[in-house]
């Protein structure tokens, strides 16, 4: 369970203890129940990483939803955008898919459309994190939804991730994306269900 959680577990705990000593044991309960259910949504379960360089594991557990070619621009290369999303149960903590540095962190406020919505990849509260390996360089978004309105990021710039690493967490469901260089080969389609860390999603040649 993830540092995140305690702030939630703690009062409602609390709550369970004062309930159950005025004897309202089945608001007690509910309390209890709840606590459950945050020590189940914090989770943070062991993961193996695979082994090998050119490998880029899935930053999130959840459900591939959608696939595109990103166009050539200005600003970035033409590549692979891989999104995912995550439901309530899913597990939450995000995961550095590559080993590097994160070369820079932006912040945008925006709305909180349903994540599977199309525009919620441009238009919603999200973090950008773009991680320079020695071999490629990736972009990952943390998307807030409309359950999910707190996304968070426990890496500064400057940072040495490994590969799997914890990046942080979105909280109560909603959407990562990852960016990557079209020299990668996807390794998921759409509909395959991927698990943060472990599930590979593409590699370079």
């Amino acid at each position: 369970m993830v540092s995140d959680a305690y702030r939630f577990l703690i009062p409602v705990l609390l709550a369970a203890l004062v309930l159950a000593s005025l004897d309202y044991p089945t608001l007690a309960l509910v309390c209890l129940l709840l606590a459950g259910f945050v020590c189940f949504f914090f989770r943070n379960p062991q993961r193996e990483i695979p082994d090998g360089g050119n490998l880029v594991v899935s930053p999130a557990d959840g459900k591939v939803v959608k696939i595109a070619v990103l166009p050539e621009s200005e600003t970035n290369p033409s590549g692979h955008l891989v999104s995912i999303f995550l439901n309530i149960l899913d597990v939450h903590v995000n995961r550095s898919p590559i080993q590097g540095e994160l070369e820079q962190f932006e912040y945008r406020r925006g709305r909180f459309r349903v994540a599977f919505d199309e525009e919620a990849s441009r238009v919603n509260e999200q973090n950008i994190l773009t991680i320079r390996g020695r071999q490629l360089k990736v972009t990952v978004k943390q998307i807030a939804g409309i359950l999910a309105r707190r996304v968070v990021c426990w890496k500064k710039p400057g940072h040495r991730l490994e590969r799997g690493e914890l990046i942080g967490l979105i909280r109560f469901g909603s959407r990562v994306d990852i960016l990557l260089p079209k020299e990668v080969t996807l390794r998921v389609k759409v509909g395959d269900k991927v698990k943060g860390g472990s599930s590979i999603i593409g590699e370079l040649p």
